[in-house]
């Protein structure tokens, strides 16, 4: 099993920071990989959308919101691969100087996959500093 862990802090309210960064519709501009975003169906605090990466490959996903407790949760549905499952937990922890923000992911990659768990994290580790700056300055920089 592999695990990530990346922080980001957002100088900006919580309410903000939760809507913005859970708003699956805006994702294809608020991380650097996907093409499209879109939502699928939502009921309750749960939504279930498809992404699409720069590469082609698209993806269904669900997320359940658990904004008064500040997290989000999060897995890959269909297709799996490259993974055997992906989940995801997002936290968020009010401080002085803003929200941190928090990207947790556990995930196995498939036999057949082109990279490893230790290379995977790797590479997730770079994207996900990489995309939790782009959510900070977006963010922060919204009026």
């Amino acid at each position: 099993m592999a695990h990530t862990v990346n922080s980001i802090v957002i100088d900006a309210p919580y309410d903000k920071v939760f809507e913005i960064s859970n708003d699956i519709s805006r994702w294809k501009d608020l991380f650097d990989e996907y093409t499209e975003s879109e939502v699928l169906e939502k009921e309750a605090n749960k939504i279930i959308f498809q992404l699409t990466h720069q590469n082609g490959n698209s993806w269904k996903s669900y997320r359940l919101l658990f904004k008064e407790n500040k997290f989000a949760y999060a897995e890959k549905l269909d297709p799996k691969f490259p993974f055997e499952y992906m989940k995801i937990i997002w936290l968020y922890r009010q401080l002085p100087n803003g929200v941190e923000m928090t990207w947790i992911q556990d995930f196995t990659m498939d036999k057949n996959a082109k990279f490893d768990d230790p290379k995977a994290e790797e590479i997730i580790n770079q994207h996900s500093q990489k995309n939790l700056k782009n959510f900070k300055q977006q963010i922060e920089n919204e009026k």
